[in-house]
């Protein structure tokens, strides 16, 4: 039988090892996994490379992983927010690397590692920094930057509800980059707050197939 279910966030991150790529749902602290982080940083595990929207916020989440200097690189679309001040310290002391990409750019990345597409062009970045050292080429008369997919060891996401065959329903805007992260990871993790029943979700509602999810954590609520 089919059970996706792990004990608790430490066993969901026990096969998570030093120098993965990993992804993290969330924009800012909305649909962080900060229970998963949490559990991600009592396992010790380093020199990691995160794919985010953002590069932390406060003092909790991704943030205390940057904090805990586990991370190598972080490639995100904001490293700088009025509370980013983990990393902005770190990346100033040379001790974190970082790859801007534009938002659009980075969802797409991360959606084009999932459905399998090799690369893709996009005139976001054109005559920037950015674009230095990829190829370029005019489409329609306009220029275009090539990009390549963005893809992970692990995605740690957060959803509201699951079944034990890993099917995920989101709450509003906690769904943000979750569905295309569990795609384009090897294994993805869920932290959910509501187990239910298998055939309890409504499949019109599902917006995460099990056969994406490699693991469940309940980490609050009870079973509905």
């Amino acid at each position: 039988m089919v059970n996706k279910l792990a004990a608790s966030p430490e066993a969901a991150m026990a096969d998570v090892y030093d120098g993965a790529t990993i992804m993290i749902g969330g924009f800012g602290p909305a649909g962080q996994p900060t229970e998963l982080i949490n559990a991600l940083i009592a396992r010790g595990t380093k020199d990691m490379t995160v794919i985010n929207n953002n590069a932390g916020n406060g003092e909790v989440g991704l943030a205390a992983l940057l904090r805990a200097r586990r991370v190598r690189k972080v490639v995100c679309s904001f490293p700088r927010q009025v509370d980013s001040q983990v990393f902005d310290a770190l990346y100033r002391a040379g001790e974190v690397e970082l790859e801007v990409v534009p938002q659009g750019t980075l969802a797409e990345r991360i959606r084009a590692a999932g459905a399998g597409i090799g690369a893709f062009f996009t005139p976001t970045a054109y005559g920037t920094l950015l674009a230095e050292g990829k190829e370029t080429r005019s489409i329609a008369g306009r220029p275009h930057v090539l990009e390549l997919p963005l893809k992970a060891d692990f995605a740690l996401i957060k959803a509201h509800k699951a079944d034990r065959f890993g099917n995920l329903v989101y709450r509003k805007t906690a769904r943000n980059f979750g569905p295309i992260m569990a795609t384009a990871a090897t294994c993805s993790i869920a932290e959910v707050e509501t187990l239910v029943d298998v055939g309890r979700l409504d499949p019109e509602a599902i917006v995460t197939p099990g056969i994406f999810v490699t693991k469940v954590v309940v980490t609050r609520g009870a079973r509905a």
